[in-house]
């Protein structure tokens, strides 16, 4: 799992690609906590364009990240969501949480 960040006016963008499972997902999380923690975004977007597979270790991860940006008074959208990937968010019902487009 490889996340590139991008960061401008309070604006956090944070592209994902490869697996997003169990292995994956630790060290994606700790990557997410260190830019959302740089960054003191205001909207957090999570770009999953570039996944590849994301089980339920990739929910975690967007839990989390609501739960930071809430802190911040802030916001989380999820974009780009592949197929399986977004079959995974709609059975657990994650878009009640977050925005996904």
């Amino acid at each position: 799992m490889e996340i590139q960040a991008k960061s401008s006016e309070r604006n956090l963008l944070l592209e994902f690609s490869g697996e997003l499972d169990h292995h994956g997902a630790r060290n994606a999380l700790r990557e997410l906590e260190l830019a959302v923690d740089a960054a003191l975004p205001k909207k957090l977007v999570l770009d999953m364009a570039g996944v590849s597979f994301m089980d339920s270790s990739g929910i975690a991860l967007i839990l989390r990240a609501q739960q930071r940006m809430q802190l911040l008074d802030g916001s989380v959208f999820v974009c780009n969501v592949p197929a399986q990937a977004r079959r995974v968010l709609d059975a657990a019902g994650i878009g009640r949480l977050v925005t996904i487009k």
